[in-house]
Formats: structure tokens, sequence, C-alpha cells
């Protein structure tokens, strides 16, 4: 399914955000606190400060941007302590855009939110 799907262009920023999951069954949530350094319409490198074992499936968390419950699937796993992730639903321009604005990378600098939108 992954390998037919159009590939989006990949861009550096710099976001704080969460990862949540479900421990031992659906009894315990837990979250960690990660970076993503990478994002597209469809997946994200992020920056895992601490090494954990990381589910399959999980949701990921912007705060800064507001956004909340984007669905991720785990696709690799770097020594680096980063993880490529792929979204389970695109995310739209509009979301990219409320991300870049947050973002503390410097190409993003001149990013302004449109509160007409």
């Amino acid at each position: 399914m992954y390998d037919r799907e159009v590939r989006f262009k990949m861009e550096d920023t710099m976001n704080a955000a969460r990862i949540e999951y479900t421990e031992k069954g659906v009894m315990h949530a837990a979250s960690r606190r990660c970076d993503i350094v990478r994002i597209s319409m469809s997946s994200a490198t992020l920056a895992i400060l601490t090494q954990f074992n990381l589910p399959k499936q999980f949701y990921l968390d912007i705060p800064d941007a507001r956004i909340t419950k984007v669905g991720c699937l785990l696709m690799k796993v770097n020594a680096n302590n980063t993880v490529e992730v792929r979204f389970l639903r695109l995310l739209t321009q509009k979301e990219l855009n409320k991300i870049f604005v947050y973002s503390t990378h410097p190409a993003h600098r001149d990013y302004v939110l449109d509160i007409r939108a």
C-alpha cells in the first residue's frame, strides 16, 4: 500500500511534539516527548530524546500548532535516535502552515499565521 503512494516533499522543521500510545493493552496510556525534524503531508522524521520501545502504531500531538491525535505508523528506526513515521491520514496544507509558523527552524522565520482562514 505505501509503496504505491505518492511521495510528498519533506521539509526541515523543528517543532516540539508528543507521542501517545497504550502500554499493556488498553489500560496504561503513556506519552513521550519528541521533536519533529522533517515533515511532509504524509510522513515525518521524529527525534526522540531517550531510547524506549515504540509501538508500531501511535498518536502524534503537536501542541504548539494545536494539532492532536494524528495517527502514525512506525516505518523505520534509525541508530541516531530518530524514527521515520507515516501518517494514517494526509495533513492538510493549513495544518502544515500552522506547524511551520510555530517552528523554530531558521527556514520558517518569515511564516505568519493567517487568522482569516
